[in-house]
């Protein structure tokens, strides 16, 4: 089946790789990318630095921007690769509204693992104190959403064999490589 436009959210909670992977996966596939941290208003990043956690009244507005943005790159015929934790299901059924198809990639791993990167992140108003509250909201992806597509990815791979893996297993057409040789 043939879609007009196709999103990818790399999804998982904080220092989980996203930014590192949507990244690859953009230029690979030639791809518009977002952050969805920069759809975030100034009054959530606020409470995220405090070490305050995040209420789904909180993210609802959030994540209806990112889904609006996904529509309107649909619109334009843009495929696209987003950043989002989308930790609930509820979250992504509403950015599964999006126009265009939409599939999820969730980097999984361990809790040590995932600490440790985010203690090694500079720059960044997530702190790790709320990796906790990340962990117990996550709900993994269903059967369905795994049937429909998404993918489930282990990040003790290296970033460039997750990548392969997603568009051999979604099986994506990457942009020839153009360079200077």
């Amino acid at each position: 089946m043939l879609y007009p436009a196709t999103h990818l959210v790399v999804m998982g909670v904080a220092g989980s790789g996203k930014s590192t992977i949507a990244a690859a996966l953009s230029q690979q596939l030639g791809w518009a990318c977002a952050e969805a941290d920069e759809f975030h208003p100034q009054t959530n990043i606020d409470k995220m630095s405090q070490g305050v956690p995040l209420q789904d009244e909180d993210r609802w507005p959030w994540l209806l921007q990112i889904q609006n943005w996904m529509t309107g790159q649909a619109a334009a015929g843009h495929s696209t690769v987003l950043t989002c934790s989308a930790l609930k299901r509820s979250y992504r059924q509403l950015l599964s509204a999006a126009e265009g198809r939409v599939l999820f990639i969730h980097l999984d791993g361990e809790a040590g693992l995932i600490g440790q990167r985010m203690q090694g992140r500079e720059g960044h108003f997530m702190p790790p104190t709320l990796l906790p509250s990340q962990l117990a909201t996550l709900e993994p992806l269903s059967p369905e959403e795994l049937a429909a597509g998404s993918l489930r990815l282990d990040i003790s791979q290296a970033p460039e064999e997750l990548v392969e893996a997603t568009i051999a297993a979604l099986k994506l057409p990457a942009v020839p490589a153009t360079g200077v040789s």
